[in-house]
C-alpha cells in the first residue's frame, strides 16, 4: 500500500485491500474513507467487504462515493465532514487516491491557501492546479 500524505493528518492511496487494515490502524489513521464506487472492482474490494474490518480495527469507516469527472457539492461537504468529526487523522482512497486527493482539496477551501492544497496533492503527481479558480471560489463563499 502507498500512503500518501497530503498534510499531517490527511493521506490518500489507490484502492485498498483487506489485508491494508491493519497497516493503516498501526499509522494511527482514526477515519477511513472510500471514494470509490463499488461497481469500479471486484466484491472482495468492494466497501461492504472492507467496512466491517474497517470498524473491528476500531476506526470509523466513510462511503463518500466519487464519480470521477463528475464531484458533486455534496460530495465535496461529505468529505469535508468526515474530516471535521474524525477524532484522528483521516486516510482516503479511490483507484488512484487522485479523486481524495480533489474532493479533500475543495473541502479545504478557504481553510488553507489554493497554493497549499495545490502543491499538497503536486508532490506525488495529482494535478490540482486546474482546481484553482474552483477552490478560491469555494474560499471566498466561506468568508
Amino acid at each position: 500500500m502507498d500512503i500518501r500524505r497530503l498534510t499531517p493528518t490527511y493521506a490518500v492511496s489507490p484502492q485498498i485491500a483487506a489485508e491494508d487494515v491493519a497497516l493503516l490502524k498501526a499509522e494511527g489513521f482514526a477515519t477511513v474513507i472510500c471514494n470509490r464506487p463499488d461497481p469500479e472492482i471486484p466484491p472482495h474490494l468492494q466497501a461492504s467487504t472492507i467496512k466491517p474490518l474497517v470498524e473491528a480495527a476500531g476506526m470509523t469507516f466513510v462511503v463518500n462515493t466519487v464519480i470521477g469527472g463528475a464531484i458533486t457539492a455534496q460530495n465535496v461537504e461529505a468529505q469535508g465532514a468526515a474530516i471535521r468529526d474524525a477524532t484522528g487523522p483521516v486516510f482516503a482512497y479511490c483507484a488512484s487516491g487522485n479523486r481524495s486527493s480533489i474532493v479533500w482539496a475543495l473541502s479545504q477551501a478557504g481553510q488553507q491557501s489554493a497554493d497549499d492544497l495545490i502543491n499538497a496533492g503536486a508532490r506525488f503527481g495529482y494535478q490540482l492546479e486546474g482546481l484553482r479558480a474552483q477552490i478560491e471560489s469555494l474560499a471566498a463563499q466561506k468568508a
